[in-house]
This record gives structure tokens, sequence and C-alpha cells, in this order.
């Protein structure tokens, strides 16, 4: 065991030396926050936190059970009712989170033999899934390329002509911003017969006239994307996911996935804030489309100012600075500064791409934007000096 122990210690010290060596700080609400998820300011929404409270006092403050045991209770159907709703999908189905939505379906679907052939910049939970689920039927196409992920489902097809078959994306990408080529994707789900899983944690609740996300963006139903996977811990303010489609196969994932059978049902408060942050949706849309706003003010301004932006249109905007050591230099100097920004650095991004993750609220206002990108201006200035 010693040599066990030892082996983590020189194995952390090399994460040290590479820059890679992660640290959670607490959360300082003193900061101005644009690093997290809560893209629509819901989080502290006296809604949801009253929905909540109420809850509590009738269910008490734990999921007790798993759903099919005794932790189902009224408000996890009726936040599945409002899912279906909003999403134009026949059923939804309730998961504690999305990591685990997406194993579960994943998994349900694959069989004893899959091909599932993801983008290469897709989401950990769908990387790992495909890599528990289908081990050698796993393939990655280039980030958002089409024409290379037909090449990767024909190779995989031929090799294993009866597997089944999935395709699977995220709907917005976490670290890029960017949107994945959905209308093309799923006309080649359709082509191939493969089942397009899309999971769009960063797009519900963002996207789409009444925040449906990419699917409404795009004008997609379930015929084009059968699977679609949402999160409520993003635009929502909440905690958990979900599983949206027609009936046979949220049934079918009902009784087959695993991460949902075996595992405490989400707390039925949590459940009751969602529910009130979807009736937001309809109730107060401006926080949509103060988010928008503020998208479009930071990338003229930073434009004005030289700062180098990805091709992002959504809440996610990153500055790509490819150094490690760089990234988490510039995040502290901000945080110098009251700006909380996280340093994202490989293995969650490719090596050479480190960059700085800022992440737009409807909570901000142009002086909060304006503030930020002028110190942050003046660093990157200074440091290309």
């Amino acid at each position: 065991m010693r040599r066990k122990a030892e082996a983590l210690h020189d194995a952390l010290e090399a994460l040290e030396t590479d820059h890679r060596r992660r640290q959670r700080s607490v959360v300082d609400y003193a900061l101005q926050d644009f690093c997290s998820n809560d893209y629509l300011g819901l989080a502290h929404h006296p809604r949801l936190m009253e929905a909540a409270t109420r809850a509590i006092s009738r269910y008490g403050a734990g999921g007790r059970a798993s759903h099919l045991i005794n932790g189902h209770t009224e408000e996890h159907e009726q936040l599945e009712y409002a899912l279906a709703r909003l999403t134009g999908r026949e059923r939804a189905l309730v998961f504690s989170t999305g990591y685990m939505a997406n194993l579960g379906v994943i998994q349900a679907l694959s069989g004893h033999h899959a091909v599932v052939i993801q983008d290469r910049l897709n989401h950990a939970s769908l990387i790992d899934a495909g890599r528990l689920a289908a081990p050698r039927g796993l393939s990655r196409y280039a980030h958002a390329d089409v024409a290379n992920a037909k090449a990767r489902l024909e190779k995989a097809i031929t090799q294993q002509p009866q597997a089944s078959r999935l395709l699977v994306t995220d709907g917005v990408f976490s670290m890029d911003g960017d949107l994945a080529p959905l209308p093309e994707l799923a006309q080649l789900a359709k082509e191939y017969e493969a089942w397009l899983v899309v999971d769009d944690a960063h797009g519900i609740g963002t996207l789409g006239q009444h925040g449906g996300g990419c699917c409404e963006l795009f004008n997609l139903d379930s015929d084009q994307v059968p699977v679609l996977v949402g999160t409520f811990g993003k635009a929502l303010g909440s905690f958990g996911a979900f599983v949206a489609g027609d009936s046979a196969l949220i049934e079918w994932l009902l009784q087959t996935s695993r991460t949902y059978i075996y595992t405490t049902a989400l707390p039925p408060h949590v459940a009751a804030a969602t529910r009130a942050a979807l009736e937001l949706l309809t109730d107060e849309p401006w926080h949509k489309e103060k988010l928008q706003t503020n998208i479009q003010y930071f990338r003229s301004r930073a434009q004005q100012l030289g700062i180098e932006l990805l091709d992002s249109q959504s809440a996610i905007q990153p500055i790509l600075l490819g150094s490690e050591q760089r990234t988490l230099y510039l995040s502290a100097r901000l945080r110098e500064h009251r700006f909380s920004v996280a340093a994202i650095r490989p293995p969650t991004v490719p090596k050479g791409t480190s960059r700085l993750r800022i992440t737009l609220s409807s909570r901000h206002n142009p002086a909060d934007i304006d503030a930020l990108l002028r110190v942050l201006a003046d660093e990157l200035h200074r440091d290309s000096v």
C-alpha cells in the first residue's frame, strides 16, 4: 500500500508541474460571477425558493426511495408532464443528474452490440457512456463534421452490420459554446436508421422561442431527434435532468435504464423548484431575452477591444489562450479584480486549447460586462507585450 500511495503522490506532483492540478474554491458571493451556468439567473428567484419550501413542508428534505419503490411523487409526475409540453414530446423521464441520464440512455439503447458514433467534443458523460456500453463500437468524429460522422458510421456498420446504432452529440458544446449541426445530423441518422441522441444541457431554457432548446430552435420533432436529454442545473436554476421522447422510448428507459431504476429519486422539493422555473420561461420571458441581449453586447464590445472570441452565439464565450500556466494566471488576475472566471485546462479540453470560459447570464448588465472586458483587455495586452 505504501508504494501505491507513493505512486499517487508522484502522479499528483506531475499534475502540479503541468499546471493541471485542479483546486476547489468556496463560492465567494462578493465576486462578480462570470463562470456559473445559471444562465437565466433563476437559482435565487423567489418563486423557485417558495416552491421548494412548500414541497419540503409536505414531503421532507430527501427523495426517500427510488422512483419504482416509493420515491415517485406528484411533484415528479407534474414535472414530467411539463417537460413533455416544453419539448413537444409525448413523455419525459426525470433523472437525478445529467451524467446519470446520459449513462442510462446509451446503456438502455445499446443492447449487447452497438455502434456509438460521437462528436469528439461531447461532454464527458456521453463519452463515458459510450465506453461503458459499446467499448468496441465507440467512434468519435471530428467536431461538428457531418461528413466525418457519416464515414465513421459507414465503417462501423460494415464491421458490425447487425449492431444497434446511436449517433450522439451535444446540442450546445459546453467548452466552445457552438451549436451542433442538428438538422444535418438528423438527416444522417434517418439515412442510417440510427438513434440520434442530443444532450441539450446548455440549450434548454436559453434557445428557442419558448426555451425549448436546440430542437425548438431548429424545429426538430421527435422523429428527427428521438432522444432528447436536458438538465435542470443550468438555465433552470435547480438540479437534476430528464430525457424526453416518444412514449415507447420513455417506457423502455423506465424498465431498463439502470441509472434510473437503481438510485434514489430526485428530492420532491427540487422537482417543485424546477417546475416553477419552467413556468417562468412563459411568465417572465424577459430573462431569456436579457441573456440574448447580453450575449450580443459582450461580443460587440469584445470585438471593439480587440479580444478574440470563438464563434459562439450562446451564453458560453470562451477565450482561447493555449497555455495552462497563462490561463491560470489570467484567471487569478481577474479574481483579484473581483471577477470569477473559470480556467479550463486539459483533460477537459484538448491539449493546447486551455481557455478562460466566460459564461453570461441575464443577471449581468452592460456595466458588469464593460468592467470585465476592460480588465481582460488590459491583462491580455500586458501579457502580450
